[in-house]
């Protein structure tokens, strides 16, 4: 049976929310104001048609919007939109009682986003290349993809062509697809060790289509010449399926507040770096010290770290989860920078509240744990200056975020 209702805002997750009389209800892709028909299942509607529609509803981007998952608001107007995010922030800071003045978000898009997944082999449809559908497994065959930079969304047919390839695995697929400064860097992963005639086929085809690197499973498959990024001036050649951030012009905007942040510090530390997006920044001013978990990418800072022009940089593998850096390590250190997983880094920011650093740089890419974390940091004496929502992942409910704290 279906039912009536009125959209009051947008969720945490991009969907309408109607406070019905018949309880809460979230309809995808809906908008505040709007009056819908919808089919209820619990707690989630299922929109059968607008009635009233809201005068901030525009035509998607995308002639896959409302299929692909990828995308919830696609939608809605950029000004109320950005404004949703900014509120993302300042709703997860309350829910802490975190006091901060939240910026307004930054629309960081550039050419679009420089890496992506894409995923095949999976459900009836067992050669569709693209994003998986909304609360689904099956894939959603892409043509384009607009929130892709150029090179990426380029790159679909490709991906489909290598499919073809790889299906004979029997198994499901995901194409790592990154851009580099001269090229396409590729980590395939899902379809285990590969016969023999299988990585013949795909070094011919790393070669014919001009791939600088396909990887499988991090290790190196074929290889033209080395996948490099500029980390501000210093370049640094990639190892398999680097982290990078979102766009470039994303890197950018965070790089630039992390900058601003270590204004008059004379050392600092980055934690979860990565392959030195903010270290090599650092380095042009104050002897930096970096961590992070992955072996690969501390290799590349070190090497990149090398350059000309730069302070002196040390770099080492450690688990900031299980091995945090104490505050006895943090004494001689008077600025830090950390750029943690989605899942924040709550160990790490309960010893830097114990510290005496004097200004910290947090940036993130959820803004429930960042405001965890900040709940930490301000109990132990920081104060949080300024949060800036910075939008690299458009159209969905995702936000980064870089914050500045001082003790």
């Amino acid at each position: 049976m279906s039912e009536e209702v009125l959209i009051d805002s947008i969720g945490r997750q991009g969907d309408g929310v109607a406070n019905a009389a018949n309880g809460r209800v979230h309809v995808a892709y809906s908008l505040p104001g709007e009056r819908v028909e919808i089919t209820r299942d619990g707690e989630r509607g299922t929109l059968l048609k607008i009635i009233e529609q809201s005068a901030d509803r525009i035509a998607p981007a995308c002639r896959h919007f409302g299929e692909c998952g990828a995308c919830a608001l696609e939608h809605w107007k950029a000004g109320p939109y950005l404004t949703w995010k900014r509120n993302l922030v300042v709703e997860a800071l309350a829910r802490e009682g975190v006091s901060a003045e939240v910026a307004a978000t930054i629309p960081a898009y550039g050419k679009g986003r420089i890496r992506a997944v894409f995923h095949s082999g999976r459900g009836a449809k067992k050669e569709a290349v693209g994003f998986a559908k909304r609360r689904s497994h099956e894939i959603v065959d892409l043509e384009e993809c607009p929130v892709l930079a150029p090179e990426l969304e380029a790159a679909l047919p490709i991906a489909r062509e290598l499919t073809k390839i790889l299906l004979a695995a029997g198994k499901p697929i995901d194409l790592h697809f990154t851009v580099t400064e001269r090229g396409l860097d590729l980590d395939i992963r899902g379809p285990g060790k590969l016969a023999k005639p299988v990585e013949s086929k795909i070094v011919s085809f790393a070669a014919e289509k001009k791939i600088l690197r396909i990887s499988l499973h991090g290790e190196p498959l074929a290889q033209l010449q080395v996948p490099t990024h500029l980390a501000g001036s210093v370049r640094v050649n990639l190892p398999p399926a680097p982290f990078l951030q979102a766009t470039a012009e994303g890197e950018r905007v965070l790089a630039e507040k992390v900058m601003q942040a270590a204004d008059d510090t004379k050392s600092a530390v980055d934690l979860f770096s990565g392959i030195g997006t903010f270290a090599l920044r650092l380095a042009s001013k104050v002897k930096v010290s970096a961590f992070d978990n992955h072996e690969p990418s501390i290799q590349a800072l070190r090497a990149a770290a090398k350059a000309p022009g730069l302070k002196p940089v040390t770099a080492a593998a450690r688990d900031l989860f299980r091995w945090p850096l104490v505050a006895d390590e943090l004494k001689k250190v008077d600025f830090v920078v950390l750029d943690p997983p989605r899942q924040g880094a709550e160990t790490q920011a309960r010893e830097l509240a114990k510290s005496k650093v004097k200004k910290i740089a947090y940036v993130s890419c959820d803004a429930d744990s960042f405001a965890r974390d900040a709940g930490l940091l301000t109990a132990g004496g920081y104060k949080l200056l300024e949060v800036t929502p910075v939008d690299q992942f458009q159209y969905s409910p995702h936000i980064e975020l870089v914050g500045t704290f001082w003790r």
